[in-house]
Order: C-alpha cells, then sequence, then structure tokens
C-alpha cells in the first residue's frame, strides 16, 4: 500500500505539518525526505532500511557515497541531498558562535565539534580560528588519521592560522575507540602547538575530546 492510501492521520508530511517535526520518528522524517520508496516498498520501510543497514542516524550521516546509493532506490541526487541537509544543520549550531563570542557560548562550541566529530570512524584533527574577540573567522579539518606527532605538523597549523589572520584557536578531534580522555600523545602535541603559536601571538584556548557523544575540555581539565 501507498503513503497516499494510508489515513491521513499517519501520513509522515501530514504528522510533521500538523504535530510538528519532533513528533515523527527517524523513519518518518527520512521518508519526508526520501518523498517516495521503491517497488513493494514504501518511503518510511526505505528510512528504516537505511537506518538498519547504517545502524543508526550517525551512522548514516558518516556514509560514504558508495555506501549510501548501494541501497535500491537510492541515487546520487538523495545522497547529496541529505549531505547538504546534514551540512546546514552544522552551520545551523555555528552561526551563535561565529557571530558572538565562542568562550561565552560553549555548549554551542562543544555541541558543534559533537556534530562533526562524533560520528567519524576515524581520528580528525580539527581547527575553530577565531578573531581577537573569539568570534569563528573558520572551521576546519588539519589532519586525518591518529593523532601524535607524525601527523600533526605546527609548521602547517601556524600557516593555516596565519591565512586566516586568527588572533586564537580552539581544537579539536575525536577519539573513536569511546574514551573522550586525552591521552599523552594529546597532551604532548597540543603543548606543541601552544608553544608554536605563542611565538606569534596567537592563543590556544582550547583542546576538546570528542568520543561516544561526549566531550573533554583540555582547558577544563587545566592542561592548556
Amino acid at each position: 500500500m501507498k503513503i497516499m492510501d494510508w489515513p491521513e492521520s499517519e501520513r509522515p508530511r501530514e504528522k510533521l505539518l500538523r504535530n510538528g517535526a519532533q513528533t515523527l520518528s527517524d523513519a518518518e522524517l527520512l521518508a519526508v525526505f526520501l518523498r517516495i520508496g521503491t517497488q513493494g516498498k514504501t518511503a518510511v520501510d526505505l528510512g528504516r532500511e537505511l537506518l538498519e543497514r547504517f545502524a543508526g542516524v550517525k551512522a548514516l550521516m558518516n556514509a560514504s557515497r558508495n555506501e549510501f546509493t548501494a541501497v535500491n532506490g537510492i541515487g546520487d541526487a538523495k545522497y547529496a541531498a541529505l549531505q547538504a541537509v546534514f551540512e546546514l544543520s552544522r552551520r545551523a549550531i555555528l552561526e551563535p558562535i561565529k557571530r558572538d563570542n565562542a568562550l561565552t557560548r560553549p555548549a554551542d562550541t562543544r555541541q558543534y565539534l559533537l556534530s562533526i566529530l562524533s560520528h567519524l570512524q576515524r581520528e580528525v584533527f580539527w581547527c575553530l580560528f577565531l578573531d581577537n574577540q573569539h568570534r569563528v573567522i573558520a572551521s576546519e579539518a588539519l589532519s586525518y588519521g591518529t593523532i601524535d606527532q607524525a601527523n600533526i605538523y605546527p609548521r602547517e597549523v601556524l600557516k593555516a592560522c596565519i591565512s586566516h589572520n586568527a588572533a586564537a584557536v580552539i581544537f579539536a578531534h575525536n577519539h573513536p575507540s569511546g574514551s573522550a580522555e586525552p591521552s599523552e600523545a594529546d597532551k604532548r602535541i597540543t603543548r606543541r602547538l601552544q608553544e608554536a603559536l605563542a611565538l606569534i601571538d596567537i592563543r590556544t584556548l582550547d583542546h576538546v575530546i570528542v568520543a561516544a557523544g561526549s566531550t573533554t575540555s583540555m582547558a577544563e581539565l587545566g592542561l592548556i
């Protein structure tokens, strides 16, 4: 049976318009996005299949193009559109800390870093570049892979800071293993970067570790 043949009270789009998006299940929200299903499957069925295949929304966000489009009925257009939706949600979280002082919005800063890093399957070293009023100028990945002295080069970080005319930075990286506690390697590279940036009067405000839906601030631990 097609969704259009369902009672109006059970159709995802009508439910959303009547009661709000928060009342829909994950599969129903995906159905509104997908709009149509495939032969023998409604859009809700297809949404459930995606959630089961990728074991939830976070993994779905991190699915590669090939993984996503391997699902019958899902092509490049849907992949591109869904990635655009996810990126818009991240930018919406970032807006307040671009407009105001990032240090006055620590919850927004952490939520943004969670949205960027918590679902990734490999370690990524991220940086928020701030102006002299601690508003975000830019946000970008600086390195991929294990966080150690072998692949985080202070000269490359310095170059990026100068390129963005940054007055301060907040570093972040994820621990896919699940522990948000900073490792000894995290502490070492943070000290090296802090010392290197101090030479050109750029302040290191924090290094946030993201793991398993939580964050740990090295500044709050007294490590910066």
